[in-house]
Formats: C-alpha cells, sequence, structure tokens
C-alpha cells in the first residue's frame, strides 16, 4: 500500500467518499448498509468505492462486503513523520534532550516522569528560571511555573523536595540544579 499523507487528503476531499469512509468506519460493510450509513444515494456510494478501491483504501471482500484498511491512515502518518526531529532542548546531552522532548510540548510541560532519574533532567529545566541568590516570593515561583499542564504546587514541592529550590518565612530561593559556568 502506498497512500501518502496527501493521497489520503486528495481521497477524502470529496464529500461522498468521506461519507462512505465514515460509514465504514462506524461498521458498514455492504453496499445498502454503507449507503444508508453515509446518507448517500446508492449509486454515490458505487463510484465513492470504486474510487477507494482504486487507490487502495478499500478491499472488496467476499463478494459484495467491502473492507476499509484503516492502517493505511497510521502508515501515511508514520511515512511522513520527520525520522529525526529537532530537539527543543539541542544544548543538552542526548539521553537528556530525548527526556525532555518527551516532558515538554513547545515550551510547555504536559508530563513530570514517573522515574526519578528523568523528573530530575525535568526539574534541572524548570530550575534554570530561577536565579542564583534572587528571593521569590511563592506568587512569583507559581508565575515562573505556569507555562505547564502541571498542578504548580506540585511542581513547587517536587523543587523543593529535590533539593533545587529552597524555602523559609514564605521567601524561595534556588539551591540546585546545573549552573552553566562561563
Amino acid at each position: 500500500m502506498s497512500l501518502t499523507s496527501r493521497k489520503l487528503t486528495g481521497l477524502l476531499a470529496d464529500e461522498n467518499r468521506r461519507r462512505v469512509v465514515a460509514a465504514m468506519i462506524l461498521g458498514a460493510t455492504g453496499l445498502d448498509e454503507i449507503a444508508a450509513k453515509a446518507v448517500v444515494a446508492e449509486r454515490d456510494a458505487v463510484v465513492a468505492l470504486e474510487r477507494l478501491t482504486q487507490a487502495g483504501l478499500v478491499e472488496v471482500a467476499d463478494g459484495d462486503s467491502f473492507l476499509l484498511l484503516e492502517q493505511a491512515f497510521q502508515v501515511a502518518a508514520r511515512a511522513e513523520a520527520d525520522p529525526n526531529p529537532v530537539s527543543q532542548f539541542p544544548t543538552r546531552p542526548p539521553k537528556e534532550q530525548k527526556v525532555l522532548d518527551q516532558a515538554f510540548r513547545d515550551g510547555r510541560l504536559t508530563r513530570l516522569p514517573a522515574k526519578r532519574s528523568q523528573r530530575l533532567v525535568v526539574l534541572d529545566e524548570l530550575v534554570q528560571r530561577f536565579e542564583p541568590g534572587e528571593k521569590y516570593s511563592e506568587r512569583q515561583v507559581n508565575a515562573k511555573l505556569s507555562n505547564s499542564d502541571l498542578d504548580v504546587a506540585t511542581l513547587r514541592r517536587n523543587l523543593v523536595d529535590h533539593g533545587m529550590l529552597d524555602r523559609a518565612d514564605g521567601a524561595y530561593w534556588r539551591s540546585g540544579g546545573s549552573f552553566d559556568i562561563e
């Protein structure tokens, strides 16, 4: 099967073909059932099925039933995926890049790894937002951690528990993490 995402998009640009594919995804296999679920005339369903079969997205099974080859969507998506995506963290070592790229999407923290060694890499990235020697209020800490899908209180607690931030008398300061030596 050599369907690319471009070819799939072209196939599904036609409304009747989209309706037929949707009906098949919902389980329709016979021509009458496909036409009924797709809410198209039987002739339009036949034309759509012929085109989808020629393209390799649909197979004729047992004479009068049709089978949608749903894996074609996955194959096309994988073929288009960049085999070597550019890391969002080019200055980090490759193992750290992998952990950070999995935890962050477009600069936003989307998950905190359960594995301690990976969690420390993510927390180290977060603590870089704090200047050594500066004191921060809880509100300021929350603001620096707010670009996250996770609860800022959880992140703040993790930073303190792992020795990257300290706190006393309502103030926080950076006490750990990696430092660039220039």
